[in-house]
């Protein structure tokens, strides 16, 4: 008997390489789709083609193909073709910015292309777990609508409701969104109808700041690793808004891979889970820059704007009890200072030797 399969979109970008990486290590074949559309969205510093290379190195076997999740009939060849025993979507437009200046492509990525990959799986594998990277965006602003109190260096909830974070029952409708939570609530709601209407394993995971050494980090997406690179770099870094004190937690992409696999081993139909670094691994913007600052001994260059993105959120931390009652064997194991300190060495490294 072979060894099982695994089919990642995205295969190139933080998420999709590091999926790549761990389930081939466990003993998977792994089959990666990326048309590098990241350059296409950001430019130059977006591109992924490195990635590529490096995938073809680390994993035995590797099979890339630079396919466009809109094709609908490559995307179903492919799928016929493979008959993965696990999909991994991880593709997508994923910037809250960038959207509303590529509103059909953003759509057309995002939602579309994971209906063409659902209904690949439906008809080809539909026993195979589907695991979608859904975002927390697709709640809109509504977090911003829960009490807030002003702390010195960061905004927290001040309900006790929210204590541990925010649940996956935070309502998603009737919020503003912008362009790609739209496009990405439409891909979630997707995700989970062909789970509940087929029977099939599918889940959801909302993430937060998913983050890691390998991340591509640009203005318009990838909080962290952007920031650091600004810090290492002397670039000047933009704060928009809300007194720098908006808070986010962070999760390593490792960790976001584990879960992955601990779903593979045991999947649930139509699951949704919010999946974040949690409270313990959240941070303001003021925070980080304190944190970055002590590693490099070099100080942010910052310049505050005095307007917030659109749609933008306050403070979000997933509440992670969720995911932990349905699957004990995964935590966090990544913590927000070890964190820091592989995104600074891998930036450093990378403006060194010019190595992922």
């Amino acid at each position: 008997m072979s060894n099982p399969s695994i089919l990642v979109t995205g295969s190139c970008g933080l998420i999709g390489s590091e999926v790549s990486l761990l389930f081939a290590k466990n003993g998977f074949r792994v089959t990666g789709i990326d048309s590098n559309h990241r350059a296409v969205f950001f430019g130059p510093e977006g591109d992924t083609s490195a990635m590529r290379d490096h995938l073809r190195r680390e994993i035995p076997g590797y099979r890339h193909e630079a396919l466009d999740i809109r094709d609908r009939e490559g995307v179903f060849a492919l799928v016929k073709g493979v008959k993965p025993d696990l999909i991994v979507h991880a593709a997508a437009q994923p910037s809250h910015d960038r959207a509303a200046a590529i509103a059909v492509l953003d759509f057309e990525v995002n939602a579309l292309g994971t209906l063409h990959m659902l209904e690949a799986a439906r008809n080809y594998c539909p026993e195979s777990p589907f695991i979608h990277m859904s975002t927390n965006k697709v709640y809109g602003d509504r977090p911003n609508s829960i009490p807030l109190k002003e702390l010195e260096n960061r905004w927290e909830f001040d309900d006790p409701k929210y204590v541990n974070g925010i649940s996956e029952n935070l309502s998603i409708d009737q919020t503003k969104h912008s362009l790609f939570g739209a496009s990405k609530v439409a891909a979630d709601v997707m995700v989970q109808e062909y789970g509940r209407y087929f029977n099939m394993p599918t889940c959801c995971l909302r993430g937060g700041c998913l983050t890691g050494p390998n991340h591509s980090g640009v203005e318009l997406h990838g909080f962290l690793s952007y920031l650091i690179k600004c810090n290492v770099e002397g670039r000047e870094y933009k704060v928009f808004g809300y007194k720098g004190k908006q808070v986010r937690d962070n999760i390593h992409s490792e960790d976001v891979a584990r879960f992955m696999f601990e779903f593979y081993k045991s999947p649930r139909v139509a699951e949704v889970y919010n999946l974040g670094g949690g409270k313990g691994n959240s941070c303001s913007i003021l925070e980080a820059f304190a944190k970055v600052e002590q590693i490099t001994e070099r100080p942010m260059n910052w310049k505050y704007l005095d307007e917030n993105r659109n749609g933008d959120h306050i403070c979000y931390y997933s509440d992670l009890r969720k995911m932990q009652s349905h699957y004990p064997g995964w935590s966090v194991t990544k913590k927000l200072p070890d964190i820091f300190e592989a995104i600074v060495a891998g930036q450093m490294d990378r403006n060194t030797n010019g190595t992922r």
